[in-house]
């Protein structure tokens, strides 16, 4: 039995649904989407998520959209080291909050200034240089604490690791915020799969990057 994900590699949500699975012991069979070919318009895919997002998860026959979601949902089935999604209510509940954090307040902004100029919208000046309005929040959360959630790594910080390299790649001076930097350098070393998975996949973000805003 296999679990499918599709996913596409310059994508940080889906290098962090990859990562996740990494760190949780979750072998996937990686199944690329090639947006920039409306893979994820055709009818099979539709069928999968009528939202023709990426990453989607295929647990045998289990269909989970939304990179948070499926990271949670892999932990809480296969997962054994409850350490990085605490079953403990209250851990569990800061552990979400970050994932949500993520998608809210750090992701965000990235994808304001990102989805319009893949959309051949053009680069938006105001929007580029509102990216990293909200790292502060993230500055102060690690500031008390050696990872996100606390004093151990967790699926949490693999979502934020994945939405700051994002910011690495269009040029946000992350040593700026000592903290973020300290985490960020920290996670790179101890999250098995890092430079295959994440840094591999920001290095084909930023040639995409590069190329769009000169045009």
């Amino acid at each position: 039995m296999t679990i499918d994900l599709y996913h596409i590699s310059l994508s940080s949500p889906c290098r962090a649904v990859r990562l996740a699975a990494k760190l949780i012991g979750v072998d996937l069979n990686l199944k690329v989407i090639n947006i920039f070919e409306w893979e994820h318009l055709t009818p099979e895919f539709l069928k999968m998520n009528p939202q023709h997002t990426i990453p989607v998860l295929d647990d045998n026959g289990f269909y989970l959209t939304e990179s948070r979601a499926i990271m949670t949902y892999l932990a809480s089935k296969y997962g054994t080291d409850y350490s990085l999604y605490p079953k403990d209510v209250q851990k569990k509940a800061i552990v979400d909050q970050r994932l949500f954090f993520d998608m809210e307040i750090i992701f965000q902004p990235f994808k304001d200034y990102f989805l319009p100029l893949v959309l051949k919208k053009g680069h938006d000046e105001k929007k580029f240089q509102e990216i990293p309005r909200n790292l502060p929040f993230l500055e102060k959360i690690l500031e008390n604490s050696e990872f996100v959630a606390g004093d151990s790594i967790t699926i949490a910080d693999v979502a934020l690791v994945t939405t700051v390299s994002n910011y690495e790649v269009v040029g946000v001076d992350l040593s700026k915020f000592p903290s973020i930097h300290r985490w960020y350098t920290m996670c790179q070393k101890i999250l098995p799969g890092y430079d295959e998975i994440n840094q591999k996949g920001a290095v084909e973000l930023k040639e995409l990057w590069e190329d769009l805003k000169s045009k």
